[in-house]
């Protein structure tokens, strides 16, 4: 949690969920980003390595637990981002009167919690 708070502190909150032509887009700072690919990086990497114990005939437990991993350290990079959402974006977007974040929200833990 400490590790998802500092990541955060980075984050420049006037910088979060600007409108643009497009739609609502998230801006993270450099040091937020950074964080968020090097995870990403790190599970583009498992992910590799169990198609490897996957072609190698590796046995099912052992990769089951991989997948696992895989999975965990997913979800560690999708509370961070959530954590961001709710702290900023959620936050102006109700200061603005915008109350229709919070079905937003719901919607996105909900697609959060389904395994």
């Amino acid at each position: 949690m400490d590790e998802m708070m500092n990541s955060q502190d980075s984050m420049n909150e006037e910088e979060c969920c600007t409108t643009s032509s497009h739609g609502r887009k998230s801006h993270h700072s450099e040091a937020v980003k950074k964080n968020l690919t090097t995870r990403l990086n790190r599970i583009e990497g498992q992910i590799r390595g169990i198609k490897g114990l996957i072609e190698k005939d590796t046995y099912c437990d052992d990769v089951i637990t991989q997948i696992a991993a895989t999975q965990s350290a997913m979800n560690s990079v999708a509370k961070i981002l959530l954590e961001g959402h709710l702290r900023n974006c959620v936050v102006e977007r109700l200061n603005d009167g915008d109350t229709e974040v919070i079905d937003e929200v719901l919607v996105t833990i909900q697609k959060l919690m389904k395994k």
